[in-house]
């Protein structure tokens, strides 16, 4: 008689991701978890058996999408009661057991420091042990010791097929953030700031090098903050730059996100150095004005932050620099909008990131401002604003016509992906070493080499080219002897 083997059915996980690079390697860390508890990734909500959001808690809109999605989910879940239903990230840690108030049908309540324990709190979910929720401590909710370790997310598992592309990875070497800027909620969602061990780092950027990844983004919350003491050795993000840069395979580094204070001579003069070091830099800098800098905590003025444009400028000349901005926060009036104008048009940035302001329960600024900026005007300014920065971003990307460009190929774009196009002949994408994106007609061949590309066209957003080819110099035949 044959021997009879039991096979278990592999489980199903949808995972949908929303808000900033931080998530979308908490993702990528939490699927490659799951994955050793038996796990498969599924595009299907229908054919999940477990359906998971990583939120984002820093606009008001990310959150009501959320809720939104959940409550269409209702009827599944009556349907399906077997179904586990998941919040995790920043709103999960905010809201709390609102998410089972508002959604008593959400079985799992996680916030960004407890992600390691989501196949523990599956299990329990799955044993009958009803709903489930592991947050981190408050801000003071016991010693900082305790705090900073509730908060702590630093599982070294990743998943390369939660990638951008397979040659690009995100590498967390600091969470939280003690800035306390007064709109902002993630000092409260994300803990308190602490920095990576360097040795953790480089050990986790050898593995990522040993999965064919070519290029290494870091994150922090601002990440040219990066600290970490040991003994009497301090290292800061420069350091780590430097051990990073001699692993074989990674071919380009970059850093997000800057805090402009931060932003000292010795990094900027280590990025230049460093050939590997994009030579691109994102620093936000919210407003133009003193005053809205000052009600928002910023803890900069406007001064402090030409003189570091200045700085990125005489040390790195041809780097890119793009920002944040938020209109409408409270108090803003047109003079203060019209110094935001100036200092983008003066500061002329690869492009900005521009957001209208929006009450966050539980920062200072809701405590302490009214929001009295209609709703109307912070359209109008948002799109004033994003107007501008289009105009610049469209002039600065002119000037690329005729140039060569190195970029690093990262798959089909998404207008080739919208066409259906089957390659291996398509349109591709890739961004420059300033992180321009190019597109061009190219081989799926191509993909995750470094290419030089001639531009040919540009607008606001994009450069367009052509693969650069080498020109042959003339065969020289020897003469005939006589």
């Amino acid at each position: 008689m044959g021997q009879v083997v039991n096979s278990v059915e592999t489980k199903k996980l949808y995972i949908e991701t929303v808000g900033c690079q931080m998530n979308v390697l908490d993702s990528e860390m939490v699927v490659a978890s799951l994955r050793r508890h038996g796990y498969d990734l599924t595009d299907s909500i229908d054919r999940a058996d477990t359906i998971l959001f990583n939120t984002c808690s820093v606009r008001e809109h990310a959150e009501e999408k959320v809720y939104n999605h959940l409550a269409q989910l209702k009827r599944m879940k009556l349907a399906f009661p077997q179904k586990t239903i998941g919040v995790m990230g920043c709103m999960a840690q905010k809201d709390q057991k609102q998410v089972f108030e508002r959604a008593p049908y959400v079985d799992l309540v996680v916030g960004p420091g407890q992600l390691h324990r989501i196949p523990e709190l599956l299990q329990r979910i799955e044993a009958g042990q009803g709903q489930q929720m592991a947050v981190s401590l408050g801000r003071r909710d016991g010693s900082q010791e305790d705090i900073r370790r509730s908060h702590e997310t630093f599982d070294p598992l990743r998943d390369p097929t939660m990638r951008p592309t397979p040659f690009q990875a995100y590498l967390r070497i600091q969470i939280g953030c003690d800035k306390f800027c007064t709109y902002c909620i993630v000092p409260m969602t994300r803990g308190p700031e602490q920095g990576r061990s360097p040795e953790l780092i480089v050990a986790e950027a050898r593995e990522l090098a040993n999965q064919g990844c070519k290029e290494i983004t870091f994150l922090g919350q601002t990440v040219n903050s990066y600290k970490y003491v040991n003994e009497d050795k301090t290292t800061r993000l420069a350091d780590l730059l430097e051990m990073v840069h001699e692993i074989d395979g990674i071919e380009r580094l970059k850093f997000v996100t800057s805090y402009p204070k931060d932003m000292t001579a010795e990094l900027l003069r280590t990025v230049r150095d460093l050939p590997k070091c994009s030579t691109y830099l994102h620093v936000p800098a919210q407003s133009g004005s003193d005053e809205i800098l000052k009600r928002m905590k910023r803890g900069y003025t406007v001064a402090d932050y030409y003189a570091m444009m200045d700085r990125i400028h005489d040390i790195l000349p041809g780097a890119a620099v793009s920002s944040d901005f938020i209109v409408g926060f409270c108090g803003e009036t047109d003079h203060d909008f019209q110094q935001t104008v100036e200092l983008v048009r003066r500061c002329r940035f690869k492009n900005s990131f521009i957001f209208k302001y929006s009450v966050r329960p539980g920062t200072r600024g809701a405590e302490l401002y009214q929001d009295d900026v209609p709703e109307e005007i912070k359209a109008l300014r948002n799109n004033q604003l994003l107007a501008i920065q289009n105009e610049i971003s469209q002039e600065d990307n002119l000037a690329f016509l005729g140039q060569s460009v190195q970029v690093l190929v990262e798959g089909p774009s998404k207008a080739s992906i919208k066409r259906g196009e089957p390659g291996p002949l398509r349109q591709l994408v890739g961004r420059t070493q300033c992180d321009r994106i190019v597109v061009w007609d190219g081989n799926e061949r191509q993909i995750g080499q470094m290419l030089n590309i001639v531009v040919h066209d540009a607008n606001a957003h994009t450069l367009f080219g052509t693969v650069e080819t080498m020109e042959l110099a003339p065969e020289v035949f020897p003469l005939p002897s006589v």
